[in-house]
């Protein structure tokens, strides 16, 4: 007989910061499948475990986390995955559905809550980097860049609209190879995403990669130091 494994089967019906956020991260990282026999299962798949734990802590879930090593140097993933027809319709009602890649759509976020799923997208589908350009002039530049990626450019599109009513003024959307898009933003506007993203909502219930937003606190402590060499 199967084993049942207890989960807040009511975690995507109603707004907060937690729900937010794993809608943000799913988006990006998430998937739902459906079985032969019929069973819904909403999974997240990930390379960073200590965030995972905190998506299942949100989630109220008993399900075991999974372990997929991967060849060469490459990090290991890990899965959660849950089953429940309950939550994967509430998912649907959302606006995800499987195969959910070049269907993505925007669902209709509260505006208070806007940051926390944008988090959570960017701790899936973004990147930020810091580093010096113009490197063989007297002066190099430091800069941090900001993107998202998706592969819906009518996703990133609308998230864009959504980051200009928040300040975010700049940016620019990018076909790039590979059948993806990608929205990408300077220094100025990634300083305004940092302090938009990393709210109090995220120190309080942990849900943020420690990795990306050091990145942006390596960019401030390098632009201090270069100010005074300069």
């Amino acid at each position: 007989m199967p084993v049942f494994k207890s989960v807040n089967k009511d975690f995507f019906k109603k707004w907060c910061p937690e729900m937010a956020y794993v809608l943000g991260f799913f988006a990006a990282d998430g998937y739902i499948t459906v079985n032969k026999r019929g069973g819904q299962f909403l999974g997240i798949q990930i390379t960073d475990k200590d965030l995972l734990e905190n998506i299942k802590k949100a989630l109220s879930s008993e399900h075991k986390i999974g372990k997929r090593a991967r060849g060469g140097n490459e990090q290991p993933t890990y899965r959660l995955q849950v089953g429940s027809i309950e939550m994967c319709d509430d998912l649907r009602r959302l606006g995800f559905c499987e195969k959910k890649v070049r269907r993505l759509t925007m669902p209709n976020i509260p505006r208070k809550y806007l940051s926390d799923f944008v988090r959570g997208y960017f701790d899936g589908d973004g990147n930020v980097w810091v580093g010096f350009v113009n490197k063989k002039r007297k002066n190099p530049v430091l800069t941090i860049v900001t993107m998202f990626t998706s592969c819906s450019t009518e996703f990133l599109r609308i998230l864009w609209g959504k980051l200009r009513v928040e300040g975010v003024s700049g940016g620019s959307i990018y076909n790039a190879k590979g059948n993806y898009s990608r929205l990408q933003f300077g220094a100025r506007d990634s300083l305004k995403l940092q302090e938009f993203m990393y709210n109090q909502n995220c120190l309080k219930n942990g849900l943020f990669l420690e990795r990306k937003k050091k990145i942006f606190k390596r960019y401030n402590a390098l632009k201090k130091r270069h100010a005074v060499v300069v």
